[in-house]
């Protein structure tokens, strides 16, 4: 233990005991405040975690070596499983290893890349669920023409653009983030290193930062949005149009896991950035933002095996393989 010197807010410097973290190293005081809530935090994450990579793994095994799951929506939900697992990926070890010790520091380098993943793999998912419900017009609207139109170069192409628009997104954000003169300030109020949280460590005027983030994050979360909601109310009206109580039925089906998986999606984002910047909110919003990163990874391959025939005839096919193979 050695004696550090700590800016503990913008306008005065004050001096505490404590282990002094290395150069430009981050410390994220996580719940850190709540130490009793910390070991059972680290179960039941860590629980969530395992069955994550277990369920997400899963999806993409079936819909890679099953051929009945070869159409563009699979091949979507493969990329949506495969994002989820990198994005839960990218936080979630380094939150088990902060709630199991004392030890909550990160490099800064630990926290650019953790900052730039963030960033990149929400922005993947905003644009990849806008490309989902693209695919759910045609296949509702236009099913006889799915598969024309739907042709593998343009499902490769609109993936690729997705990926393509959340990476220049975080190129964009993560050096402006990471630039801001922070005077002495290291300790972020967060469990990971989230782009509001390391704004607030800035001892200079965030404005003009904080209005290019809105600007950018308009574009890359609500245009999204809109055109997944443009591409609903095609669709309501396609099926307001079929006759048939079966027909009606089956396209409701068809599009009801997507629509699920984006209702938790935005509507945790939605509640997240509109909530008042105080304390009690800050507190919030680790709480959100630990649903945001493990739990909506967690529900998505259960939304999709569990409302999807064909996932799950999938599953019953793995499954009674492996069954028949251990019995011989």
């Amino acid at each position: 233990m050695i004696m550090c010197v700590l800016a503990s807010d913008k306008s005065e410097t004050t001096t505490e005991t404590l282990d002094c973290p290395k150069t430009n190293d981050f410390i994220l005081l996580g719940f850190s405040d709540r130490p009793q809530l910390e070991v059972v935090l680290f179960v039941v994450i860590l629980i969530a975690y395992l069955l994550t990579v277990v369920g997400n793994t899963t999806i993409i095994l079936l819909c890679h070596i099953d051929p009945r799951l070869s159409s563009p929506m699979y091949f979507f939900l493969t990329h949506l499983s495969f994002l989820d697992l990198c994005f839960t990926t990218s936080s979630i070890p380094q939150l088990l290893y902060n709630l199991n010790g004392p030890d909550k520091t990160i490099s800064y380098t630990g926290c650019a890349f953790q900052l730039f993943l963030f960033l990149a793999l929400g922005g993947v998912e905003c644009l990849l669920l806008a490309v989902m419900a693209y695919d759910r017009f045609v296949a509702v609207c236009k099913p006889l023409h799915y598969m024309v139109i739907m042709y593998p170069k343009l499902c490769l192409g609109l993936v690729s653009i997705a990926w393509f628009g959340g990476v220049l997104n975080s190129l964009t954000m993560s050096p402006i983030t990471l630039k801001l003169p922070r005077c002495g300030h290291n300790k972020v109020d967060h469990f990971l290193c989230e782009m509001p949280a390391l704004i607030r460590l800035a001892c200079v005027n965030t404005a003009i930062i904080e209005g290019t983030v809105f600007v950018l994050a308009v574009i890359i979360v609500l245009t999204p949005l809109v055109l997944i909601l443009v591409s609903y109310g095609y669709i309501t009206q396609a099926v307001v149009q079929i006759k048939s109580a079966v027909g009606r039925r089956k396209a409701i089906n068809t599009c009801s896991s997507h629509l699920i998986v984006v209702s938790l999606f935005y509507g945790n984002i939605i509640y997240m950035y509109m909530q008042p910047g105080n304390n009690a909110s800050q507190d919030q919003g680790k709480f959100l933002t630990l649903f945001y990163n493990i739990v909506t990874p967690l529900f998505n391959p259960l939304i999709y095996t569990l409302r999807n025939k064909e996932v799950k005839g999938a599953l019953r096919r793995l499954l009674g393989e492996k069954k028949g193979r251990r019995e011989k």
